[in-house]
């Protein structure tokens, strides 16, 4: 019988797309609802001949009036007994269509997503967010959790009651998926047992073929087809990716252990526990990653680097890979590139009016160096490229050198360093100056040669931007100076510094106010009123019970005016630049964002103190 190419199922992520408040929910559902009964979707798609719809019609009316006349015994049995068999059932029972032919008409006729369910698409931490009897009763089985919503297969996602009671049981908002009630049946049991654990996505697991795979690397996560068919430890670390993209997380962790592996996400600068696969399951994950990102899965025992591109619900992210060899095993780290989660917009990075109006004065000038400080994850990348897209033009010939290049930019030429083959900063900054470069951007300045070339080209008509690892704005003129620059050079080329850290953002909805002592303050050297309402979050299933959501920036802009020229010239140390700099500091910046209420002092307090 000629059969019609497949709806999809259920994204990956479906929580991904806009949430639906509880209110909202009915008319949703309601828009979405197609008219075209069952029996017609299938015979139009070719998978139902009109005889044997007649005879599962039939059926359904015999097992509907079978299990209403039985004595119910338990509570699963009275559930049951309170609905009519649907259609759908009854036609994979027969066998008639496949359940995975079958669930996307279903679920395109109800107007949701439809999921075929395995083990391997549910989430134990999901699950644990709602009671078994519950679950057992409302017919649905949470799936995954992505900050606070629930997406949920349901049998009867046009069921609002339920969905109701689902969302006062997790605290969460509810997005229900379609799939069959003797899936749900089946799965109920397995997904309450104690021993239910991420192990189960892993099950039936053939090593071999794993490391033999060699599928595209141009990965689409964007359906659970692929979740639902795929080889287990595929599923696993998938599944891993989905979830680190839809929490935003800026890296994965996937180290080996003496009993179990770890996998944990850096959110908001943070490492959290996500997972524990099983020990003997560790050299499967390794060798899968490294299939994806092409790298040698025979060497075990140095460092490699790769790259993957993966596509989630339409969204393009690289994923930059490195493994090391540790005593235990290879541990991995997968750096999440997502740019579409980022807006290189110098404006909308959080600086204050005057640090804001300032930086774009740096920027404007024609030549000279600019530099941007704090230590690794402060989102210095994150400022040079908003800096880059400010100034750049058509009429203006701008090259970056990077290790490595995280972001390509349009009308940017950036070239990656290859220390290994000799293209190391100062190599590729020398051959950058014979290029007629209007604009340079150098990714880190690591030493004395690198630093010599930048400032160099900075005093010879280019505009510089880069970076140097640095406590504060002006320790990066004394950094200059122990790397063995010259003094009358820092201060002849250097235009100013940006130094910056991320903090935290304090959760909204488990926010509240609070009057910290006064010798906390004064031990912070706040100058404001002692007597002013600070904040501080509890943790909620919002913010991952972290007490924090989302990061800010605070900024220290040091210009390099007459008088600082002259301190350098003049042999000043550390300390007599420090004092010189009288605008607002890393701490004064950190401690305004906590009198307005967006992060903590205790944030401010970790983040943002003078070492």
């Amino acid at each position: 019988m000629h059969r019609n190419s497949p709806l999809p199922l259920i994204d990956a992520d479906a929580s991904l797309a806009a949430p639906i408040a509880m209110p909202d929910l009915r008319e949703h559902l309601r828009s979405r609802k197609r008219g075209t009964p069952l029996g017609q979707r299938l015979m139009e798609a070719g998978l139902l001949r009109p005889d044997q719809l007649d005879s599962a019609l039939t059926h359904q009316s015999a097992e509907t009036k079978r299990l209403q006349s039985r004595p119910a015994h338990s509570e699963s049995l009275r559930a049951k007994q309170g609905r009519t068999k649907r259609l759908g059932e009854v036609i994979t029972e027969l066998g008639l269509v496949e359940e995975a032919d079958l669930i996307p008409h279903l679920g395109e006729q109800l107007g949701v997503e439809g999921v075929r369910l395995r083990e391997g698409l549910i989430d134990p931490l999901a699950v644990s967010l709602i009671p078994r009897q519950d679950a057992e009763r409302l017919h649905a089985l949470p799936l995954m959790r992505v900050r606070d919503e629930l997406v949920v297969a349901m049998a009867d996602p046009h069921d609002l009651a339920a969905c109701d009671a689902l969302a006062q049981l997790s605290g969460c908002r509810i997005r229900p998926v379609f799939t069959l009630a003797s899936s749900i049946e089946r799965l109920v049991p397995r997904c309450y047992e104690d021993d239910f654990s991420v192990d189960s996505v892993t099950a039936d697991l053939d090593v071999e073929q794993l490391e033999l795979d060699t599928e595209a690397i141009d990965l689409d996560l964007s359906g659970s087809m692929q979740l639902a068919e795929g080889s287990p430890v595929i599923n696993l670390v998938n599944y891993a990716v989905v979830q680190a993209i839809s929490q935003g997380a800026s890296d994965i962790h996937i180290e080996p252990g003496a009993k179990s592996t770890s996998v944990r996400f850096r959110i908001d600068g943070t490492l959290r526990e996500v997972m524990k696969p099983r020990k003997d399951l560790h050299a499967a994950i390794v060798s899968r990653i490294k299939v994806m990102a092409k790298l040698d899965i025979a060497e075990h025992r140095h460092p490699q680097d790769g790259r993957l591109h993966v596509r989630l619900n339409r969204r393009d992210v690289d994923l930059r890979v490195s493994t090391l060899p540790t005593v235990l095993g290879e541990k991995v780290v997968m750096r999440v590139l997502d740019r579409q989660s980022l807006t290189f917009d110098l404006n909308r990075l959080g600086m204050a009016d005057d640090s804001l109006q300032l930086t774009h004065r740096m920027l404007r000038r024609p030549h000279g160096l600019v530099l941007v400080t704090g230590p690794t994850g402060s989102g210095k990348t994150t400022t040079l490229y908003s800096a880059i897209e400010m100034i750049k033009s058509v009429q203006r010939n701008i090259v970056t050198v990077e290790d490595p290049v995280e972001y390509q930019l349009e009308l940017i030429n950036q070239v990656q360093v290859q220390a290994d083959l000799g293209m190391t900063f100062a190599k590729a900054l020398r051959s950058i100056l014979r290029q007629d470069p209007d604009v340079i951007m150098v990714g880190e300045i690591r030493d004395r040669e690198t630093a010599e070339t930048a400032i160099q080209a900075a005093l010879t008509g280019h505009l510089v931007l880069s970076t140097l690892h640095t406590n504060d704005s002006a320790s990066a003129v004394t950094r200059l100076i122990d790397m063995g620059v010259e003094r009358f050079k820092i201060s002849a080329a250097l235009v100013g510094v940006v130094a910056q850290r991320l903090v935290r953002k304090l959760c909204p909805q488990c926010r509240e106010t609070y009057y910290p002592s006064a010798s906390t303050l004064e031990e912070l050297q706040y100058e404001g009123d002692l007597r002013h309402p600070f904040a501080q979050s509890r943790g909620c299933s919002h913010c991952f019970e972290m007490g924090y959501r989302g990061r800010a920036g605070i900024y220290e802009i040091l210009e390099c005016d007459a008088s600082l020229r002259s301190l350098i010239n003049g042999g000043a140390n550390l300390d007599e630049i420090r004092a010189a700099h009288c605008g607002p500091t890393l701490l004064s910046e950190g401690l305004r964002l906590a009198a307005s209420g967006i992060t903590s002092i205790e944030e401010v307090s970790r983040v943002a103190m003078a070492d």
